[in-house]
């Protein structure tokens, strides 16, 4: 199991964390993420923290096309044609379920990260972090056992 961190605007999360948005679609970007990783969500724009996570479901990997026409036919899923947008210029896609969001009581800011961890940066799209890297054992991993599903 891999533990990768995204990069999301405020809407996207707030309907993630809200369960409106089941599936979360992304680009390739020469990583897969597959059913069971763990999914540590950097919301952007004016909020510059990482608000919570949540656990990879099923995983629709192929052409935009392709997932569009699948998620279409899985019914609400809760992604919109500007979701698509967002991927339909791209060769490979993935949408990825999200099971079990979970908000952080306290968002983590960005300015607090840095503080502690002075090279932390946020992906531009996604990336992986290493499972024992200690931004994941002594924030992310605090965090999570202070979380609350929003979606119950």
């Amino acid at each position: 199991m891999n533990t990768f961190i995204f990069s999301i605007k405020p809407v996207y999360a707030y309907r993630i964390f809200t369960g409106v948005k089941k599936f979360e679609l992304r680009r390739f970007l020469g990583l897969y993420v597959d059913e069971g990783d763990r999914v540590i969500l950097y919301v952007t724009g004016r909020v510059k923290a990482v608000m919570g996570e949540f656990t990879a479901g099923r995983v629709i990997k192929g052409h935009p096309e392709y997932i569009w026409k699948k998620l279409r036919s899985l019914g609400d899923t809760g992604v919109s044609g500007e979701d698509y947008s967002y991927i339909s210029g791209s060769k490979n896609a993935m949408a990825i379920e999200v099971v079990n969001p979970l908000m952080y009581r306290q968002p983590i800011k960005l300015v607090v990260l840095r503080r502690i961890f002075p090279d932390f940066n946020p992906p531009m799209s996604m990336r992986i972090l290493d499972p024992f890297d200690p931004v994941v054992k002594i924030v992310f991993d605090k965090a999570r056992g202070l979380s609350m599903s929003n979606t119950g």
